[in-house]
């Protein structure tokens, strides 16, 4: 089989359907097969009668957690399933979702429902499918609806596993499709699949009139995963409940604590999988009020910070330098920034942000004709970019009341061209976040440079930001979640996809050309240049951990 996926029955009678390109055993094999040295980690999908505790089906899914498999349910869903507090704290969030059945005639006071994998017979209860296998991992759910006695409202009552001998024949129509959506297969004799090295989701929100990377973008980095091969789909809100079938994740939607894109990178990191960007790193670089405490606690450089309350907002006013920013902690693309040029409109700008925010920040104004822009992956500088205001404008992205926006120019700039000071200073407080992907807004006021901000979710497109860099910035960005990927599980790492350091270029004497002379755990790199910029490089190689003896000039 080249499928990762494997199905585990009590029974050979139990799974009565077409045969996919999926294993399906048997518990008794399962368990007698033992721990072993695997390419990969399994995604196993759980199908025994029963998950009571102790129970073969219980120790199928121990089991497989304890031998590095991904399994579905896991024992965490399993516990919770049979826990009838914590299920009756979570089934009132289902309640909303029942709404259409209150065209049922008032006879019926009670309904039992199916749910194969978030696929349900009723589209008109798609979205409640979906939400209880978001909520309940388990495959087959059979879930309890009842009107109330005294509003006549329908309410979900009780949640609980199916046995594979419980579907009808007249379902099987639903589990099929249910399954082939779960595994992303196709449920019929087709030429086995290509077994890829990883599987990557990259979610995004096509409606975002602001994402991070567009979709011409998204497609260019479909075509080079497949060229590494890597298998990259692009996935949706939607597909959260199917997550874990894929083997490491890029968030390439805006981020949020309060967002379901937080959910997804808190459930890939429960599951052991790659992701960029890392939960921690959402949840430290979308609020400014702590990337402030954070940069001034380590000595980096910044525009003077103030934190604002309501009950410092009358004499900050008095003190502060004008003009002055206003920012809400957790605004993005320069919403909820604001400028206030004296005391009485900085009252009136704060007090419509507090309430919004129990805190806001004044932060010093300082005018550059543009931000820089540094690109940093693990630590590295990975792309470099002058942004520029507006024109008549003091923000890079200028929002009119009516909602429409005006962007300044994305100007891309070779690494070797960006100042060594502002390098530096991009990669100390990318480490400052974690060893993830990070954009770091820099202003360069003379000969000193203050950080701005740092984004954990860095606007990435095609002609833009990697104009010069060009696709070596999406081949890194896929390296570095492989590498971590294998590295996790063990797995060797093979010749089928060179590292994207390895790869020789020498687009002009200004450029720097990188022949690798490394293992695949080895930091050992030759980098050659033209003697006008060799000394820039020696800077860059010390900032990205490239022996600075091995910088030699041509």
């Amino acid at each position: 089989m080249n499928s990762d996926h494997l199905i585990i029955i009590e029974k050979a009678s139990d799974f009565r359907w077409s045969d996919p390109d999926i294993e399906v055993v048997t518990a008794e094999h399962f368990l007698a097969d033992g721990p072993r040295i695997r390419s990969r980690p399994r995604k196993i999908i759980n199908l025994c009668r029963s998950y009571s505790y102790l129970s073969v089906g219980y120790y199928c899914s121990l089991l497989a957690e304890a031998r590095g498999d991904r399994v579905t349910p896991s024992v965490e869903t399993i516990l919770e399933l049979a826990r009838r507090r914590p299920q009756s704290a979570m089934l009132p969030m289902l309640n909303s979702l029942v709404s259409p059945l209150k065209e049922m005639p008032r006879s019926v006071r009670s309904l039992t429902l199916h749910v194969f994998f978030g696929e349900i017979e009723d589209p008109q209860l798609a979205t409640l499918a979906r939400k209880s296998f978001e909520m309940f991992q388990c495959p087959l759910l059979e879930i309890e609806v009842e009107r109330a006695a005294k509003s006549d409202v329908w309410e979900v009552s009780a949640i609980h596993p199916l046995k594979p001998t419980d579907i009808s024949p007249e379902q099987d129509a639903i589990l099929v499709r249910g399954l082939a959506k779960f595994t992303r297969r196709t449920w019929n004799p087709a030429p086995r699949p290509r077994t890829y090295r990883m599987a990557l989701a990259v979610l995004h929100d096509p409606k975002d009139p602001l994402p991070p990377s567009n979709q011409k973008t998204l497609a260019k980095i479909v075509e080079i995963g497949e060229s590494m091969d890597i298998s990259v789909e692009l996935i949706e809100k939607k597909d959260l409940s199917r997550l874990t079938q894929f083997d490491a994740l890029f968030i390439r939607e805006t981020t949020a604590v309060s967002h379901h894109t937080f959910q997804f990178a808190r459930k890939a990191e429960m599951a052991n999988m790659p992701v960029i960007d890392d939960s921690s790193s959402i949840l430290r670089c979308t609020n400014k009020a702590f990337l402030a405490e954070l940069l001034q606690g380590h000595n980096v450089p910044t525009p003077q910070t103030f934190l604002l309350s309501k009950h410092s907002l009358t004499s900050a006013a008095r003190l502060l330098p004008y003009p002055v920013v206003l920012k809400v902690p957790d605004g993005a693309f320069s919403l909820s920034v604001k400028k206030a040029e004296d005391a009485m409109q900085l009252v009136d700008i704060a007090r419509e942000m507090l309430k919004e925010s129990d805190v806001i920040l004044a932060q010093e104004f300082m005018y550059t004709p543009f931000d820089w822009r540094i690109g940093v992956l693990n630590g590295t500088p990975l792309f470099a970019a002058r942004y520029h205001m507006c024109k008549d404008h003091w923000q890079i992205i200028k929002h009119a009341e009516n909602g429409k926006f005006q962007e300044g120019q994305v100007e891309a700039v070779a690494l070797v061209d960006v100042p060594t000071s502002v390098l530096e200073l991009a990669c100390t407080s990318a480490k400052l976040i974690g060893d993830g992907l990070y954009g770091i807004d820099i202003k360069a006021n003379g000969e000193k440079s203050f950080v701005i901000e740092i984004n954990d979710n860095p606007n990435i497109d095609m002609g833009m930001e990697d104009a010069h860099e060009g696709i070596e910035v999406y081949r890194k960005i896929l390296f570095y979640l492989l590498r971590r990927f294998e590295k996790r599980h063990n797995i060797s790492m093979h010749s089928g996809t060179a590292s994207p350091d390895e790869s020789h270029t020498s687009h002009n004497s200004n450029q720097i050309g990188v022949k690798s002379a490394m293992n695949i755990n080895s930091s050992n790199y030759e980098v050659v240049a033209s003697e006008g910029c060799a000394q820039k490089i020696r800077a860059i190689a010390e900032i990205s951990h490239f022996p600075k003896n091995q910088v030699i000039t041509s």
